[in-house]
């Protein structure tokens, strides 16, 4: 298993916005070839930053989908509206699961 958290750097009031950009992605990602959950988490307080986590089968899975057509569509919407999107950066941390439940 492969697993990656995506640490967004959102200030406080632009969380809903992209909280909303990420319901959307939910349902896509469960057709994405070897993802085995996606979430986003929605930070209890605001020195927090929102994570995108989602897990792999394995990092060949996860690097065919960083380099995939439908992964440049699915943000395509942000790098076109910058303007409209409150993420001012994130940063990607990625592991490899040698034991789970």
């Amino acid at each position: 298993m492969y697993v990656v958290m995506n640490q967004l750097h959102v200030p406080p009031e632009g969380r809903e916005n992209v909280a909303g950009r990420f319901a959307s992605s939910s349902e896509k990602m469960k057709e994405v070839d070897g993802c085995l959950d996606f979430m986003f988490l929605q930070p209890s307080e605001d020195e927090n930053y929102p994570v995108v986590l989602t897990k792999w089968e394995s990092r060949e899975h996860y690097e065919n989908w960083i380099h995939s057509d439908a992964f440049k569509a699915a943000h395509k919407p942000r790098k076109e509206n910058l303007d409209q999107s409150p993420t001012q950066s994130n940063k990607i941390f990625e592991y490899t699961v040698p034991h789970h439940l």
